[in-house]
């Protein structure tokens, strides 16, 4: 049929169009396991331990805590308008820490910009898992299954989030009446860093300093923790988000509002990788966690058109500039932090009480590495992340080899299994102490991943198995 296609349809436009509708519509004819008949004897099983669903970056709901309206994801549109600003954090000018202001968590997203974030996973625990939803304070009196949605600020510091987990999970492990009890944890994305970093370290953090003594206390609560999607190295998109913005669909969220939140600081590459490269595809001695280089290179809040921005936002001059210091202070200690999370996430760890099972795409190409390039007239440097973008090519340098990565469209498979080469046979690094069990790698992107009925397939096997 392809053949046909391509010998009797002439616009190259047409062509490609339908192509698109062939791939669909052979994908909606393949087979697809039978959830409902896989998990039927065991729907009504009892006696798991509870499971706790974590999402993932821009993954909950904001709304006004003192008005109830909902600012993110429905109220986009006004968020445009605003420059962004109402999902800013708010800064603390003498400790340096991000505040939520007037905003907070409230509800899981089940769906964004026409894609299903969670709502189907959420419905196959319930169909064919025969998990019950509950929220924490309900005190358990029987034998049912049980799942617990941990929603979070996703602009906050991973730490203080996973003390929210910690306290989450407590409440859960209360309401069973059981001190022993044990949870299984499904995270997705960013929620796989916070999960990782409380099966470490719990409620305490340990970012003020560069020793990081592992206490396991989070393993005495966990059984089995399932991680989709996680950036276990970090993401060369956040990367580029903190230097030039994030795209979300056809909008487009502002660098000086991305940059008061410590989450996409800790998104950053991992501290050993060197995600930068030249346009001649050579490598690039930059210290992405040194605020002098972002000054330097007049990158994200230093660049002089987005420092214009952030002082136009504030009718006074003298409040504009207060701000901005502060912001820049603030942006100097987020990025140590960042660099310190990283590093907990992978010193060595006293035993391996806990395994990991990791899922992930791998049929998507990736940003791994970003080029720096500068402009010829303003010299102003700025950082690419796919071939596409990169205008002052050099001659015989493959871009899309130097800068791509199968992945899932964000997140490398390499950076998926806590890898810094994506090549099977080489050793992980010795700095990385990164308990896998084992690895299942799906067709899909990023975003679409937990509506994956494969992964779903996977996933109730993991957690029904004794």
């Amino acid at each position: 049929m392809s053949q046909w296609l391509s010998k009797h349809v002439v616009p190259q436009a047409v062509k490609h169009w339908s192509m698109g509708v062939l791939a669909v519509l052979l994908a909606a004819c393949a087979p697809k396991p039978d959830l409902a008949r896989l998990y039927e004897s065991s729907r009504n099983t009892s006696s798991q331990p509870p499971v706790v669903l974590i999402h993932g970056l821009m993954g909950s709901k904001l709304r006004d805590r003192q008005t109830g309206k909902e600012i993110w994801p429905r109220g986009i549109a006004t968020l445009v308008k605003d420059g962004f600003w109402p999902v800013a954090l708010s800064i603390d000018p003498k400790t340096l820490k991000a505040r939520p202001q007037r905003l907070e968590p409230f509800a899981i997203t089940d769906q964004i910009v026409g894609i299903d974030f969670y709502q189907s996973i959420m419905r196959t625990l319930e169909q064919y898992g025969g998990y019950l939803r509950t929220k924490p304070g309900t005190p358990v009196k029987d034998s049912k299954k049980r799942y617990y949605v941990f929603v979070y600020d996703w602009r906050l510091d991973m730490a203080d989030i996973a003390g929210q987990l910690a306290d989450f999970i407590d409440r859960i492990r209360a309401d069973y009446g059981q001190p022993d009890l044990q949870v299984d944890i499904v995270a997705h994305s960013m929620g796989g860093l916070v999960s990782r970093y409380y099966l470490r370290y719990g409620r305490t953090d340990v970012l003020q300093g560069n020793d990081f003594p592992v206490t396991l206390e989070g393993t005495r609560h966990v059984r089995r923790s399932v991680l989709l999607a996680t950036p276990n190295l970090g993401s060369a998109p956040a990367l580029q988000s903190l230097v030039l913005g994030r795209r979300l669909g056809v909008v487009h969220i502002p660098p000086e509002v991305l940059a008061t939140m410590p989450s996409i600081f800790q998104l950053l590459p991992h501290g050993m990788l060197n995600p930068l490269y030249d346009p001649a595809g050579k490598p690039l001695d930059i210290d992405i966690f040194d605020a002098r280089i972002w000054r330097q290179k007049q990158w994200s809040i230093f660049n002089p058109d987005t420092r214009e921005r952030i002082l136009a936002h504030f009718d006074d001059e003298e409040a504009g500039t207060e701000y901005y210091d502060r912001l820049s202070r603030f942006f100097a200690y987020t990025l140590e932090r960042a660099r310190r999370f990283q590093w907990s996430l992978t010193v060595k760890l006293p035993k391996h009480s806990h395994e990991f099972v990791v899922m992930g795409g791998d049929c998507h190409l990736t940003p791994s590495h970003l080029v720096v390039e500068k402009d010829p007239d303003s010299q102003h440097e700025t950082v690419r992340a796919w071939p596409s973008r990169v205008e002052h090519r050099v001659k015989g340098v493959d871009y899309e080899r130097l800068m791509l990565e199968p992945g899932d469209g964000k997140v490398t498979k390499s950076s998926l299994l806590a890898r810094n080469t994506l090549d099977p046979t080489v050793a992980r690094h010795w700095y990385v102490d990164f308990p896998l069990d084992y690895p299942i790698f799906l067709c899909e992107k990023h975003d679409r991943i937990p509506g994956n009925i494969f992964f779903q397939d996977n996933l109730l096997h993991i957690l029904l198995s004794h």
